[in-house]
This record gives structure tokens, C-alpha cells and sequence, in this order.
């Protein structure tokens, strides 16, 4: 992935969105022809000359002290997620030039793989940055039965959303869950741009998916931190379940995801009674039953 092109396409998106009312700015009738700001008005909602401004959104952002950035993610409104989006594209600009590379096989270490059998009452997994899943526990397994009748290994949940036509009966809000799930692997590419198996997986989605293909040039970003889930599950029907997310500080790239439900709530019974149907029936069972929600 271009690093200049990136840059440009992201900063251009983010002033596109913002009105001069958004801002505070006054405008006394002109008529405008472009969509949000206006470069010179950006370079002076962050302090800097507008040919300076010029020059970052043409993709430069080698050397950019931090303060920049401060004011640019002040200028544009940026959230926290746009605002660590900007800041690894700034370290990527300042890195040495790399040919993309082959990313080794990553591999769940034992003693996290113990902890996900441990935690039999919960579904967990560990996934890695372009959202493959390289680990799981039983109900995990089977809270997620569609995404692992996927034959591929290791399974991969932006394929499933794209290209798996289940995945907008099992998700409530496929929308939604499209939508975060392209901004999760845009985030991914900022951080690590020279990732050649993540660029494989954009340029497949892209090409065999138009939905993928507009979400990822929107350039919006997400972190992936807690929240909720709304699953529509082929056995126990409607869950409505927290999610948290917790990376692996001794695997860089690797995060632990478990869900839960709040005590004695019909989420609770519905996990629970999955995992007790889990318990007795293979997992792939539950794409060939009716549901029972």
C-alpha cells in the first residue's frame, strides 16, 4: 500500500466531511465548489501555512513533528481512532522504504491456548490483525458456527462478512458489522503497511466484493476495544453479547477477544444453553437446523 497515496486519500476524506459550520467558521456568500473545507481554512484551524498544508495532503508526511499532528487531528475533528490512524501513517512516511513483505505463520502460544480451554463458560478466541482467527474455545466455536464451516484455515471474519452470504442472516446489523470490519483492516494497514498478506486479503475483498470495495475507499478506521455484538445464532437465536478485547502484550499483532452476557439475562440463558447444546452436538450441526429462536 502507497504511503503518499494513503496520506492523501485519508486527509482529503477527513476535510471533506467537515462544514465551515462545523468548524466555527464564518463565511459571508461565496460560493464554494468544493465538499468541507477548504485547504486554507484547515491550514488555519491547525496554525500552519497553507502551503505547508498543501504539501501533508499531497501525501508528505516525512518529518512532521507531533505538535502537527496535534493540530491537524484538532483541524479535522478526528477521533481517537483517526488520530492513531494519522500517526502511524506519519511513522510509516518516516520509516525506510520496504519491499511488502511475507508475514510468518503466527501461532498461539501454549499457555494462551490453556487459557482459552479454562474459560468453558465463556466464548473466546485470539485473532490477529487482518482477523483471522488462529485460535479458539468449543463454544466459541459454536457461537461463531457459520464463520468456521468456512473450509479455509485459518478462518477469517472479514471473508466471512464479504463473501459468505450466511453472514448477513447472522449478523442483526450487517451493515453495521461490515462497516467496522473494514475499518479494523484499515487501521491494520496504517500500522503495518508492508504486510503482504494483508494486502493480499484487501485486493481479494476488492475485487470480488463491491461492498468491501466502497467501505475501504471511505478510509474510515475503528479500535477494536469492547462493545456489543447482536448475532442472529441458527440454534439459540437473538444474542445480544459484551465483547472485550484484551492484546497480547507478549504477541504483538495478537488479541484475545471474549464475549459475556449479564447475569441471570436472557443473553445469559441463550449462552448457556448453547453451550450445554455445544456440549453434545458438533458445531456444523447448527447450519443444518432450523432455528430455534
Amino acid at each position: 500500500m502507497d504511503n503518499r497515496e494513503e496520506v492523501k486519500a485519508f486527509l482529503n476524506s477527513r476535510r471533506a466531511r467537515i462544514t465551515p459550520e462545523d468548524a466555527g467558521l464564518t463565511i459571508h456568500g461565496r460560493t464554494r465548489r468544493v465538499p468541507g473545507l477548504r485547504r486554507s481554512e484547515v491550514a488555519e484551524l491547525a496554525g500552519v501555512s497553507v502551503e505547508y498544508y498543501a504539501k501533508l495532503e499531497r501525501g508528505d508526511l516525512s518529518g512532521v513533528s507531533e505538535s502537527v499532528l496535534h493540530a491537524l487531528g484538532r483541524a479535522l475533528r478526528l477521533d481517537e481512532a483517526e488520530r492513531s490512524h494519522l500517526a502511524d501513517l506519519a511513522r510509516a512516511a518516516g520509516a525506510p522504504r520496504r519491499a511488502r513483505r511475507q508475514t510468518s505463520a503466527q501461532k498461539v502460544r501454549p499457555g494462551v491456548a490453556r487459557i482459552l480451554d479454562g474459560m468453558s463458560a465463556l466464548p473466546a478466541f485470539v485473532h490477529n490483525g487482518r482477523l483471522d482467527v488462529l485460535a479458539a474455545n468449543p463454544l466459541a466455536e459454536a457461537l461463531f458456527a457459520p464463520v468456521f464451516a468456512e473450509p479455509a484455515r485459518p478462518v477469517n471474519h472479514a471473508r466471512f462478512n464479504f463473501l459468505n452470504p450466511r453472514a448477513r442472516d447472522f449478523w442483526i446489523d450487517w451493515e453495521r458489522a461490515a462497516d467496522n470490519t473494514v475499518a479494523l483492516l484499515r487501521t491494520e494497514a496504517g500500522r503495518d503497511p508492508y504486510n503482504r498478506a494483508l494486502t493480499d486479503l484487501v485486493g481479494e475483498l476488492s475485487t470480488r466484493s463491491e461492498a468491501f470495495r466502497v467501505r475501504w475507499a471511505s478510509h474510515d478506521v475503528h479500535l477494536h476495544r469492547t462493545g456489543l455484538k447482536h448475532i442472529h445464532h441458527p440454534v439459540v437465536g437473538v444474542l445480544h453479547l459484551f465483547y472485550e478485547v484484551f492484546d497480547l502484550a507478549a504477541d504483538p499483532g495478537l488479541a484475545l477477544v471474549v464475549f459475556s452476557a449479564e447475569a441471570g439475562s436472557p443473553n445469559d440463558d441463550a449462552l448457556r444453553l448453547l453451550a450445554s447444546w455445544a456440549a453434545t452436538h458438533d458445531p456444523a450441526d447448527a447450519l443444518a437446523r432450523p432455528d430455534q429462536g
